[in-house]
């Protein structure tokens, strides 16, 4: 973890190198595909991303570094009967959806990137026979009704959204004749009537109806069956408020359409609404609404914990992700562990360091604290003890080609973490000679394999590995990868212990290039993790030769006091991006790149811009609460 102790293990080699940048360069994705909210795959071509993300519905590419959409299919016209529509009752045109809709009945259609019915088949008429009628003899044309009706004889069709009278094949003899009769078709209004709304001919109970809202034609010599209704059964509500109702269809729907978030209901079925369909919430309240995608999308990016949903609910699409916050201790102790932890802010995995590879026989070393791991998991932390092999080449050479001693060194590892009920393990592996590359890349998959087994996380510590030289050492990213759930860049020591002139731990721009080599391998964004160093490097520089004399490691938290005590003078530094501290002290020079709050922030800027699922800090203990408090709001 610390130190450039594995740049000595690369082998020295004047051959051309086989794996040119240029190829590389291609495997960095650039678009992510999703099916609503769940991504599913990465492309570096866009070609390719949208090919991919056609095989799927409700689907869109998005470019990665803006979450802006260059592509999607979701479809325009959603296809309901009654209020409910089915999977696959979506379409790219109206045509598409009246293909399907033809074959039922109280349909409609909705532009989703507008409101209320573009088309519909709500029947018009119904056919009677007397004070017989069945389901089938709706229609959406006066003319189909009268050609039903030549089958039946005492016939009348009722124009349902006026709900008169329209039609008969009644002569005017048979007419005056049931007039005549017995008065056996009542009035009712709201269960109430008079002696003047009773007829002996259903028609003339229809028009006296007509004249009364809510009200019912009855049969008084079959049972009081309702044969005719002239109630308001369309239901007019503004959000969850019954502001209105009408007998007619078109009367309601004329009368919503002045008013918004109305919804009309038929049976306490909504059947139309004019909301619009697209609706934006932060957490769980509903902030906005909009008719396109687009403009949705375009509403969002100025706030967080946004999703964007449909009129029905289904999300679509979010920012909602976290990153992960990882912290190393750097200890087995476990008041160490505990003091530590209880510095931070927004820390969702502790490691501590527990494992050690003791010998070339593969016996492990323990240092494991149950209740430190039962405290950890009290307080909401995942833990992910940290496994070194005490940095040593030699021995993990002679461990690489014993393969008795990995799998005596897995399995006691691995059974040891399943009886902890630890969450994974944290491979930190350092000082790999490079001609140990294949082995070490089968040790991973053996150790991987036995720890899923047990249902832990493993994670691996990689040093930077430009495609230039990377494959000269022992570490092969691009195959590592596909083995372990997470990599963790060691984005820091870029001026470490044996540099042989003054710089920053970590200069901000060499830490974003350190990010695009790991994505230029492939390196899918939500296993990647960057590191952050919380310390600094203060370099002794000879006043009179100007000679660099020695280096050490400060704390970020011990900074300020020491640039107080030091009445130390801080200058911009363009290369690095950060601050250049320095003052004299006894005829030397001393000058460090100040790490604090404001780059840890921009470090955490770096990682959210490649959307990686999060950052490491090396180590805890070394900052202040003041640093995770500033940083918590960038989770």
């Amino acid at each position: 973890m610390r130190g450039r102790r594995w740049i000595a293990a690369l082998l020295v080699s004047v051959t051309v190198f086989t794996a040119p940048a240029t190829a590389a360069l291609a495997a960095t994705t650039k678009y992510r595909v999703y099916q609503n909210e769940t991504a599913i795959s990465e492309f570096s071509d866009l070609k390719q991303a949208i090919t991919f993300a056609g095989w799927y519905s409700e689907s869109y590419v998005e470019e990665i570094s803006t979450r802006k959409w260059v592509w999607n299919n979701y479809p325009r016209y959603k296809l309901y009967q009654y209020d409910v529509s089915l999977p696959g009752w979506e379409f790219a045109t109206l045509e598409q959806a009246k293909a399907v809709a033809q074959y039922y009945k109280y349909a409609s259609i909705r532009d989703m990137q507008s409101t209320g019915w573009v088309w519909n088949n709500y029947p018009r008429y119904r056919l009677y026979q007397g004070g017989i009628t069945l389901d089938e003899w709706e229609y959406t044309e006066l003319k189909d009704a009268v050609a039903a009706a030549k089958y039946y004889l005492g016939a009348h069709v009722i124009d349902l959204n006026t709900n008169k009278w329209v039609w008969d094949n009644l002569a005017q003899s048979e007419k005056q004749q049931l007039r005549e009769g017995a008065k056996k078709y009542q009035v009712m209004q709201d269960n109430k009537t008079n002696a003047q709304w009773s007829f002996g001919y259903l028609e003339d109970a229809v028009n006296e109806a007509l004249n009364w809202a809510n009200s019912v034609v009855i049969d008084t010599t079959d049972g009081n069956k309702v044969v005719y209704s002239n109630t308001n059964k369309y239901k007019v509500y503004q959000d969850d408020n019954l502001i209105n109702e009408f007998a007619s269809l078109d009367d309601a729907i004329y009368y919503a359409q002045w008013f918004l978030h109305i919804k009309i209901k038929l049976n306490g079925k909504e059947i139309w609404n004019n909301f619009p369909y697209y609706q934006v919430y932060q957490n769980d309240n509903k902030v906005a609404e909009f008719k396109t995608i687009q403009e949705s999308l375009q509403y969002a990016e100025w706030y967080k914990y946004i999703s964007l949903r449909t009129y029905h609910g289904s999300r679509i699409w979010s920012n909602f992700r976290k990153l992960l916050y990882w912290g190393w201790n750097g200890s087995s102790a476990a008041d160490t562990i505990k003091k530590q932890v209880q510095t931070t802010a927004g820390l969702d995995i502790d490691s501590p360091t527990w494992f050690q590879l003791a010998d070339a026989s593969g016996t492990l070393k323990d240092m494991s604290n149950k209740e430190s791991m039962v405290w950890l998991k009290s307080q909401g932390y995942e833990v992910h003890p940290l496994v070194n092999n005490q940095f040593d080449s030699a021995l993990t050479t002679q461990f690489l080609a014993n393969p008795a001693a990995q799998q005596k060194f897995i399995r006691a590892l691995v059974d040891k973490a399943a009886d902890l009920g630890v969450d994974g393990l944290n491979i930190d592996f350092e000082n790999l000679a490079g001609k140990d590359r294949a082995a070490f890349t089968a040790f991973m998959q053996s150790f991987t394999t036995a720890a899923h087994e047990k249902g832990l996380i493993v994670s691996i510590d990689l040093p930077r590995g430009s495609v230039k030289w990377n494959h000269l050492t022992a570490f092969d990213h691009e195959k590592l990868a596909t083995i372990v759930d997470y990599i963790i860049t060691m984005t820091y020591d870029h001026h470490y212990s044996g540099s042989d002139k003054p710089g920053s731990v970590a200069g901000l721009a060499w830490t974003e290039e350190g990010v695009k080599e790991f994505l230029e391998y492939g390196i899918p964004r939500d296993k990647l993790l960057m590191g952050i160093p919380y310390y600094v490097r203060e370099w002794k520089i000879n006043g009179t030769t100007g000679a660099l004399e020695s280096n050490r490691a400060i704390y970020m938290k011990d900074l300020p006091a020491l640039i107080a005590a030091k009445k130390a003078v801080s200058s911009w530094d363009a290369q690095f991006q950060q601050y250049k501290v320095e003052y004299e002290e006894d005829g030397y020079r001393y000058v460090f790149w100040l790490e604090d709050k404001i780059t840890v922030q921009a470090r955490i800027d770096i990682a959210k811009k490649y959307d990686l699922a999060g950052v490491a800090a090396w180590r805890l203990g070394y900052e202040t609460t003041e640093v995770w408090n500033s940083i918590l709001p960038k989770k």
